[in-house]
């Protein structure tokens, strides 16, 4: 079975809690948190760390390559695939995977982040396809 190409995607709501992710976003680039205490990633990235609640934190350019983590296919008027993706930084982020045969989907699957345009101009959303 093949994606359907013409869901449209909401824009982000934006705020200054999460601009500089968005405006990153409109730029190509996906960015991660990095604890300063631990050296850890995570995402979603925030002001504080969720290992340390700390706010010594920096946001960093993740690679945008990972693996399938989990995954379902929801088969329902425009089929699609949600998933955990794994990066290679280590944080997994909830995320569609997109451009493939869904019926090929598999857990381990390397994956790399594509941009998807959103409704209204608004900022692109991270989405991943295989490779």
């Amino acid at each position: 079975m093949t994606p359907a190409s013409n869901r449209a995607i909401p824009a982000p709501v934006i705020d200054p809690t999460n601009k500089p992710f968005w405006d990153s976003a409109r730029e190509g680039r996906l960015l991660i948190g990095l604890c300063g205490d631990t050296g850890k990633h995570f995402f979603y990235p925030r002001g504080s760390s969720p290992f340390t609640l700390s706010p010594n934190v920096t946001l960093v350019e993740s690679k945008g390559t990972g693996v399938i983590y989990s995954y379902s296919v929801m088969r329902v008027a425009e089929p699609y695939a949600i998933a955990y993706v794994e990066l290679d930084e280590g944080p997994r982020i909830l995320t569609n995977i997109v451009d493939c045969d869904m019926d090929a989907l598999k857990i381990g699957q390397r994956v790399s982040l594509v941009w998807k345009p959103t409704v209204d101009n608004g900022a692109p959303v991270p989405m991943f396809a295989p490779v």
